[in-house]
């Protein structure tokens, strides 16, 4: 029997100086992505800072969403349904990478690449959107009509399978008692 589970996709404004840089040029209201396998949002991942003080230090990260850099964050979330056979090779990529994540880097010059619209795949490196939508890829059940390197979390808003479930402040969505979550 298969059962049905849901995904969670979260897009992130932080308010960060490096956030506010590229969202000079995106014009976008969300410039983070990461990906979640529960609705509580207890285990999100993503490729961004991995020191609180540089933003140019980066690799995979577990994001706690209760911590100093989301306090603030505005957001939306988008879920997904996906069945077991899905979320456990989506969970199993992401265990993966989990356990090798020192070999892992952030991808800055893939955001290099985006702005002059150039495919660039660096190997073990991401930046958070194409980490993201490699982990679709993995399910079986995603295709991206352009290359993972030049995902932007926008385009992963655009993602017919996923459906808006909460926009605003991320900490009102974690709320004890919430009814936000859907």
């Amino acid at each position: 029997m298969i059962n049905n589970k849901k995904i969670y996709m979260l897009l992130t404004d932080t308010g960060t100086l490096f956030t506010r840089m590229i969202k000079l040029y995106t014009k976008k209201p969300f410039n983070h992505a990461s990906i979640a396998l529960d609705e509580n949002l207890m285990g999100v991942y993503s490729f961004g800072r991995t020191s609180r003080r540089n933003p140019f230090f980066g690799g995979f990260v577990k994001e706690n969403i209760s911590e100093e850099l989301f306090t603030n964050a505005k957001c939306a979330i988008y879920c997904c349904t996906v069945n077991d056979y899905q979320i456990n090779k989506m969970n199993a990529y992401i265990q993966k990478i989990e356990s090798q994540k020192e070999i892992y880097r952030y991808n800055l010059l893939g955001l290099v690449a985006i702005m002059l619209n150039k495919k660039f795949n660096r190997e073990n490196a991401f930046f958070c959107s194409e980490f993201v939508a490699s982990v679709l890829m993995e399910s079986d059940n995603f295709n991206f009509e352009k290359p993972l390197s030049l995902i932007t979390p926008h385009d992963l808003q655009k993602e017919p399978a996923f459906q808006l479930v909460y926009q605003g402040k991320l900490a009102d969505y974690t709320k004890p008692g919430s009814d936000s979550i859907a």
